[in-house]
């Protein structure tokens, strides 16, 4: 374990202080080995965690691949997530375009890194991306505007696409988003799109959707829906992009996963907001429909939100409704890190989670479900 951990640029210091490790040579932080041996053995995701919110930094990454050093790759060697599902929200009147653009950009850093990245849309990838030591992407959309009929479904799963979120925060052709202001659920183009999304093998995300389009795709889908991030309404207080009793309760029924956020306003309504309030929504989920339906979906790059330079925080600040409540700050404290996957597991273990419970969360019951969606 220890070789491993100096292989992937970690520092594996020797067990000091009743079993706890000092693993990063840049960081004092000591983690216990319990939690350094999880993490070393679970294939870890993140299911929404883009890999930059700088975003002329990704354009410039887009336009000339090899402008992304050895310096840039090392913070997510160290972060210990295998797996990045990198979508974002995308819609609007050009959204096939810029979503062809998206993926095509994505298609070539990742040929252009293929030494470090591996695109994931095969179980097979799931399994041996782990052992390769690269990096895997996962490619996924926050919208499915892109879609203008049932066969562009077929068309995008042929670029590598293989997670659709079916509504942003508003109004599609599918269904409605979380902040608008009336809801009616999914259209009859939306549940045509869900069924070609089920016979490709291209995942049903309902993370942004409002309440009726949340519960109408657990009802159409003839395979498991994903939450890939959201949080508890129960525990913040009604908030519109967490999810009540009844869409987890659905969420579960139908097979699906759910990964849990630690942007500040989807787990607490006030200060202070810290990775036990975060650790509360685990409990709450896992009490409420088991374990085998719980997973981790950060919803932010490895550095947050507010690590972000501050006119592109207003910008996208501004581009939201008032209902999402933004605070002073937008990352939990303790999680708002590029290794916070280990604090997170820290936290697990806190709790009283088994081990084989915390592989589950932190990424196994995702590839479980992935798996299975993808294999048609």
């Amino acid at each position: 374990m220890l070789k491993t951990l100096v292989g992937t640029g970690l520092l594996a210091a020797p067990m000091i202080n009743r079993g706890r490790y000092s693993v990063f040579a840049d960081s004092t932080v000591e983690y216990s080995k319990r939690a350094v041996e999880l993490m070393q053995r679970a294939t870890v995701m993140d299911m929404l965690g883009p890999l930059t919110l700088d975003f002329p930094k990704q354009a410039k990454w887009y336009a000339n691949p090899g402008s992304f050093t050895a310096a840039d790759l090392q913070p997510y060697k160290d972060s210990g997530i295998n797996i990045f599902h990198i979508a974002v929200g995308m819609g609007g009147p050009e959204a096939y375009l810029n979503v062809l653009k998206f993926f095509a950009s994505w298609n070539g850093f990742i040929a252009h890194h293929d030494d470090h990245f591996m695109r994931i849309d095969s179980a097979a990838k799931l399994d041996r991306v782990k052992a390769s030591g690269k990096i895997g992407i996962l490619l996924g959309l926050q919208n499915s505007d892109q879609f203008r009929t049932p066969a562009d479904v077929d068309f995008f799963h042929g670029l590598g696409q293989r997670v659709s979120q079916l509504t942003y925060n508003s109004r599609n052709l599918i269904g409605n988003g979380s902040t608008e202001r009336r809801d009616e659920g999914i259209s009859d183009f939306g549940a045509a799109i869900i069924e070609r999304m089920n016979k490709v093998g291209m995942a049903v995300d309902v993370s942004h959707c409002g309440d009726r389009t949340t519960l109408d795709a657990f009802e159409i889908s003839k395979k498991p829906v994903l939450i890939t991030h959201s949080n508890c309404r129960a525990l913040a207080q009604g908030h519109p992009r967490c999810k009540s009793d009844e869409a987890i309760k659905k969420m579960a029924a139908s097979g699906g996963v759910m990964g849990i956020t630690a942007v500040r306003m989807f787990v607490k309504v006030d200060e202070p907001t810290t990775i036990e309030d975060v650790l509360n929504h685990f409990d709450y989920v896992a009490r409420l429909v088991g374990v085998e339906h719980l997973g981790v979906g950060s919803d932010s790059d490895l550095y947050g939100y507010d690590a972000m330079p501050p006119d592109q925080n207003r910008q996208l600040r501004a581009s939201y409704k008032g209902t999402y409540g933004f605070r002073a700050k937008m990352g939990a404290e303790g999680l708002n890190h590029p290794r916070r996957m280990f604090d997170l597991t820290e936290g697990l273990i806190r709790r009283k989670y088994s081990d084989r419970d915390i592989e589950a969360i932190l990424g196994g019951n995702f590839k479980r479900v992935l798996a299975q969606l993808w294999t048609v």
